[in-house]
């Protein structure tokens, strides 16, 4: 393989790997004129990924503010998915809005979880609906690292990423190998991770294989007969081709099929048998009381189907790439992406199933028009149609489906200005023809028909050999397009469920990083602050029937963090971060669950030649619910019993030891949440009953996983 070449080749589009548009722009002149020391640097990037990252912040090496993990540091957490990966890392947090089906929402910069596109290997393989449900399904086996870029237009190709893009990159074959890790513990947890790689004899070709299975059982921590964590089972395998036609031309080929299953409500095994016999049991006919004397803290009394809440989900994902070198000035990048994501769900005897299906197209180009300029430009599409249907509200006069048809045709540039070793700027520019129409019959018309124009800016300046600031600018759009950005499940059938929505959310945000970097000591400081209009928000109208629809008033939220590492030994590394959400009254409103506020975090990582110990504690502030709007009651009927609205400050804690029996094995063992803090053990239950006598399961203010136990081998050939 002609490495230079190669690398030549990886700088030219390595914007869209990363997710983002800068990878190549600060080392473009040095790579054009010295192809040996590109190769150099690339090496560096991708065998010294962990030291750099560790020691300066876990930033990596662009223009724009980007945090990475790479697989050591997914495996320290015992991450299965990728939601466990990257929750509370800087700016990240993953809310688990429901007790029942466990729905995670990935949340940057305190942006809402829609906010965030996932992008595989800088392309979006995921639908509308695929960010709601089976985001902890992503598995980890098989990824060299995660990007997570915060702010609006944080991504060139992403400009539906008002809050931030998190860019899954897989893992190319590099050598002929294979990995088993097969772990268990408790509550049931199972997990069988493999990989394998191949090379051909003229190191052209490459074929990556991985596979994983994870499992874990229901939590009631409460013991009423009601799980507070649900049942949950993953299946996934996927493969990956990359082969070099010539020295100028290469093609990735990626393909995934991913299956995942929620259940949660009654406990199996207690209340009743299986998942198919509480959905088979479904008879229409509600029970007189759910819980002994009305209380949702005593035992469960009703029928299973009453509390039972059961998604299953089937995910398609397929890419390819074709990356031309046609001179040493210019380079191109085709892709296309195809995703599919069915769902059959039922929430408390109420059925609901989706289908959705999404066609990516991009041609982009990269040229190197002076020693000063590089200037990306291209064109993409993206169609969308999902179609859903229920039979439990399809005579509902008060229902409207949210089946639409959503299509963006885009054109883009972006001009990377390199004055000087230490300060480059990036201009960019998308315009974009946004329709987005739900075609329910109830609906009549386009509901959204805009062409948008997204700017962006982001510069780097270096002031010296330690410290480094960067400046991003931008602006990003999102249309609504699904009831789950404001709730989990249609969860009424008598009021049935409404859409009013006809606008683009648009926002603004500023991003600004000041870091620092010596040989043992690293930091950097963040804050960023960005506008939403027309932000969705779930609310009701006169008759009390639940309704997109979008607010009036603009919404802001600001974040500021510190993260610092620093080397005590050479065996020692510890890190620390604070963070500070700070939202305004507007953005608090559209909350289904109350977000964190403040949160602070300690990693100590230490290593000698017998054992590699990793402890991390998160610390999260206290909160008033009140601010969120909770509001809620723990017997029926009983305004006395109110819920607590005081959601205590508390921290969470996670151990994990590793040995190395060998080259080729080695073993570990660890302690997830290792105080068994949970709200509802310590707290209150998020089982609630409103003041309207309707039960709900969204009262969530804290951990619901309590302490796991487990331990594992990995085998390598």
């Amino acid at each position: 393989m002609n490495l230079a070449r190669r690398s030549r080749l990886a700088f030219y589009i390595s914007a869209f790997i990363s997710g983002s548009s800068f990878s190549c722009l600060s080392l473009a002149q040095e790579t054009y004129t010295e192809p040996e020391e590109a190769q150099a640097l690339e090496e560096v990037m991708v065998m010294g990924l962990r030291q750099r990252l560790s020691e300066a912040g876990r930033l990596k090496d662009v223009i724009q503010k980007t945090e990475v993990l790479d697989q050591i540091q997914i495996e320290q957490k015992n991450a299965l998915s990728l939601t466990d990966a990257i929750n509370n890392e800087p700016g990240v947090n993953v809310s688990n809005e429901c007790s029942m089906c466990g729905v995670k929402r990935v949340m940057l910069n305190g942006m809402k979880g829609e906010h965030t596109t996932i992008l595989v290997d800088g392309l979006p393989t995921y639908t509308m609906i695929s960010g709601f449900y089976a985001v902890d399904a992503i598995a980890t086996t098989g990824i060299e690292r995660i990007e997570v870029a915060r702010g609006a237009g944080a991504s060139l190709i992403a400009p539906e990423a008002i809050g931030g893009t998190v860019n899954i990159v897989s893992k190319e074959a590099a050598d002929n190998e294979a990995v088993l890790d097969v772990a268990a513990g408790s509550h049931n947890y199972r997990a069988i991770k493999a990989f394998a790689s191949a090379v051909s004899d003229d190191n052209r070709t490459g074929l990556a294989l991985s596979a994983q299975y994870d499992t874990q059982d229901q939590e009631d921590h409460d013991d009423n007969l009601v799980s507070e964590a649900p049942f949950h089972e993953n299946r996934s395998l996927t493969s990956l081709i990359t082969h070099e036609v010539n020295n100028s031309n290469s093609v990735n080929i990626r393909l995934s099929l991913v299956q995942a299953e929620v259940f949660g409500g009654p406990v199996i095994g207690k209340n009743t048998n299986s998942i198919g016999q509480t959905i088979a049991g479904y008879d229409g006919e509600a029970s007189e009381q759910l819980f002994e004397g009305d209380d949702v803290r005593n035992n469960y009394i009703g029928k299973p189907w009453e509390t039972a809440e059961w998604i299953k989900t089937s995910r398609d994902e397929a890419y390819i790439k074709w990356l031309s070198e046609f001179s040493d000035s210019l380079s191109a990048e085709f892709a296309y992406s195809y995703a599919k994501h069915e769902q059959d769900s039922f929430y408390e005897g109420i059925d609901y199933v989706a289908d959705d299906t999404m066609n990516y197209l991009r041609a982009k180009f990269d040229w190197v028009a002076t020693d000063k300029h590089v200037v990306s430009f291209g064109a993409d599409a993206r169609d969308e149609k999902m179609r859903s249907d229920t039979e439990a509200l399809k005579h509902v006069d008060s229902y409207v489906s949210d089946s639409f048809d959503y299509s963006v045709q885009g054109l883009f540039a972006q001009d990377t200005w390199t004055p000087t070793d230490n300060f480059e700027m990036a201009l960019a520019l998308r315009v974009d023809h946004v329709k987005a129409d739900f075609v329910d019959p109830k609906k009549p018309g386009t509901e959204i028909d805009e062409t948008v124009v997204a700017p962006r800016i982001d510069a780097r300046l270096m002031h010296n050999s330690a410290w480094t600031s960067r400046l991003s600018m931008g602006k990003g759009y999102r249309a609504p397009l699904s009831f789950f950005e404001t709730d989990h499940g249609i969860l009424d059938a008598e009021k049935g469920f409404l859409i009013d929505v006809d606008s683009l959310e648009e926002s603004l945000s500023a991003n600004y990083a000041l870091s620092f970097e010596s040989d043992k000591f690293s930091s950097t400081f963040s804050a960023a602050h960005s506008v939403v209009s027309n932000l969705a928000s779930l609310e009701e109208n006169d008759e009390g029937v639940p309704i997109l629809t979008q607010l009036t008033d603009d919404a802001s939220v600001s974040t500021i963090d510190l993260v610092a590492g620093y080397n005590l030994t050479d065996n020692v590394h510890i890190s620390a971060s604070v963070e500070q959400f700070i939202y305004d009254e507007i953005f608090r409103s559209s909350y289904a669950i109350a977000p964190i506020e403040e949160r602070a975090t300690i990693d100590i990582n230490w290593k000698n030649s017998v054992v590699d110990v990793y402890f991390s504690t998160v610390w999260f502030g206290d909160r008033d619910l009140n601010d969120y709007g909770y509001e809620g009651y723990n017997i029926k009927g009983d305004l006395s019993s109110k819920k607590q609205t005081d959601a205590p400050a508390f921290f969470v804690s996670d151990l994990k030891l590793r040995r190395q029996l060998s080259s080729n094995l080695g073993i570990y063992a660890g302690v997830s949440n290792l105080f068994d803090y949970t709200q509802t053990h310590d707290e209150d239950t998020p089982l609630m009953w409103d003041s309207s006598e309707s039960y709900d399961v969204g009262y969530i203010f804290g951990p619901l996983h309590g302490r796991e136990f487990y331990a594992g081998f990995e085998l390598k050939l």
